[in-house]
């Protein structure tokens, strides 16, 4: 049995990313840059969601009773703009440190974030993991 990320539910099925951040203890180890990337999380949500949406309302309800001061200080602080191409580092439990490069494209009210190896150890980290040789996808510096 393969251990789990982190970012995955006790089904493999993806967690909400804020969720994660703020109300799971592991998250705080998966990411090792976690005060950046709280930040982008709150950045990410003020800007994908209106506070009008049900859904929001509720995720922010639950959040800032288990998130706690992490959450509601940063819900509370000056917006800022999410950042739309970075670097995230993440520690995988069989893989160790991942650098990923990524970039947020958005088009009619939808957000795709597309990841990719930022360098050659991380790369070769994820051919490792997914069991299906090199992955022909690398991130490039420009």
């Amino acid at each position: 049995m393969r251990a789990r990320s982190g970012l995955l539910d006790e089904d493999g099925e993806p967690v909400n990313r804020w969720w994660f951040v703020f109300a799971d203890d592991r998250a705080r180890q998966v990411y090792p840059d976690w005060d950046r990337v709280a930040d982008e999380r709150i950045a990410e949500l003020r800007a994908e969601s209106s506070l009008d949406d049900p859904f929001l309302a509720h995720l922010v309800e639950e959040l800032e009773i288990v998130g706690g001061a992490p959450f509601t200080d940063r819900l509370a602080a000056a917006p800022a703009a999410p950042r739309r191409t970075g670097l995230e580092r993440l520690v995988h439990p069989e893989a160790g440190e991942l650098r990923l490069s990524y970039e947020s494209l958005d088009s009619g009210g939808q957000r795709l974030v597309v990841y990719l190896p930022a360098d050659e150890g991380t790369a070769a980290a994820l051919d490792r993991l997914t069991l299906h040789g090199p992955v022909a996808l690398r991130a490039v510096s420009g």
